[in-house]
């Protein structure tokens, strides 16, 4: 992922529109009463059409500013060396046009970065106390106090404008790059579930149904010749089981209940179902219940069990060598359990797959019932035949 780089913080674009334009305002207000004050009392005087001549170009230059773009690029400074030299040549020639010094410091700090604008200002304020202190004749402290104050509010309350605006796009940009970062993680987490929702499915139901297409047809194959008869069953079993097959892919591949749950009966009927279709002849699978069963199961819960269920016979037919498996349904009051029994060698629990592995069957079978709930017992020994029970609360968690 590529690193997002900080909005470039510019003071045309953080500063409050209303602000500018008041002080845009000021300037031009200020520059004409300079004038008109001039020529009340001087309109007579040699250096009136130089006073004149400078604030037109001063008023003309003002414009042109906001045409260069707020970017303390060359032009821009160059500007604004000009605008103050104008205008300092105004306050020589005529001292009362030091009042233009006030949004001539905010157009300073729009336009350079503190470091630099600060030094400016303080000239524009020197400038603007010498031409006062002309005007009244002796060391007036109003004058002398009044224009540094001023500068000091202007520049202070500028600045901490700035910092704000800086510290608010920063937050905007991490929180743009996290809500980014955060829908990646998603769509990650939601393509990885949906691998390991259809390795589930597939092991359930593909898998287990070309295990027993492959044990027909080798047994079909082996009695072609001595029974005939009892081969073609294989086959037309097997062509059975492919279809089967073909129908619970469409299914999952749509995210839809299970074929056998389709069917009608509910999740009794579906056991018994597949109960008979995974008996052989060296494989007898029963199904008891105990307790009375729930009129409507969820349809998440009914579907994990069968799943289960099926997972659970396929791992007994290719993994068990048993001859007797027994699906039992206990149906309690806050929960239902799914026990699958057989008689086959067993294993040692401890080196079954970790519930956060991935794979096959056990780990499939955690991951079910991690998503409703649930939870899963396995007790087995070499030798001894194993016992897996899932749980699922009715009641949601």
């Amino acid at each position: 992922m590529t690193k997002e780089k900080a909005p470039v913080v510019t003071p045309e674009r953080d500063d409050p529109r209303a602000l500018t334009v008041v002080m845009h305002t000021a300037f031009f207000v200020l520059l004409a009463a300079s004038l008109t004050r001039y020529l009340a009392r001087h309109a007579d005087g040699p250096r009136t059409p130089w006073i004149i001549g400078l604030s037109v170009l001063l008023a003309t230059l003002y414009v042109l500013g906001p045409a260069l773009g707020p970017r303390p690029a060359p032009r821009r400074l160059t500007w604004l060396g000009v605008v103050v030299a104008t205008w300092a040549l105004l306050v020589v020639l005529a001292p009362s046009f030091a009042w233009c010094a006030v949004p001539l410091f905010y157009t300073g700090l729009r336009t350079l970065p503190p470091r630099a604008a600060i030094p400016l200002v303080a000239l524009l304020t020197a400038l603007a106390v010498a031409a006062q202190l002309s005007l009244a004749g002796w060391p007036d402290p109003n004058v002398l106090l009044a224009p540094p104050a001023v500068a000091a509010v202007a520049t202070t309350v500028h600045v901490v404008m700035q910092r704000q605006s800086a510290r608010r796009d920063a937050l905007i940009t991490d929180l743009v790059r996290t809500r980014r970062e955060l829908a990646a993680t998603e769509r990650r987490e939601g393509t990885l579930a949906e691998r390991e929702r259809l390795a589930r499915e597939i092991h359930d139901t593909l898998a287990q149904g070309l295990s027993s297409q492959r044990m027909l047809l080798q047994a079909a194959d082996r009695l072609w010749d001595s029974a005939p008869d009892t081969a073609r069953d294989h086959v037309r079993s097997a062509a059975a089981i492919a279809e089967r097959s073909l129908a619970e892919a469409r299914r999952f591949v749509h995210d839809l209940t299970p074929a056998d749950l389709a069917e009608g009966g509910g999740l009794l009927q579906a056991l018994h179902t597949i109960a008979e279709r995974e008996t052989t002849t060296t494989l007898t699978v029963r199904v008891h219940t105990e307790g009375t069963p729930p009129a409507a199961l969820p349809a998440s819960v009914e579907s994990a069990l069968l799943r289960i269920a099926q997972g659970a016979l396929a791992n007994v037919r290719e993994h068990a060598a048993a001859t007797t498996a027994t699906l039992t349904l206990t149906c309690l009051d806050d929960q239902i359990v799914l026990d699958v029994t057989d008689d086959g060698r067993g294993f040692d629990p401890a080196t079954a797959p970790a519930a956060g592995e991935r794979g096959h069957g056990l780990p499939a079978i955690r991951a079910r019932l991690r998503q409703l709930g649930g939870t899963l017992t396995i007790e087995s020994a070499p030798g001894e035949g194993t016992a897996l029970s899932a749980a699922i609360p009715l009641e949601p968690r």
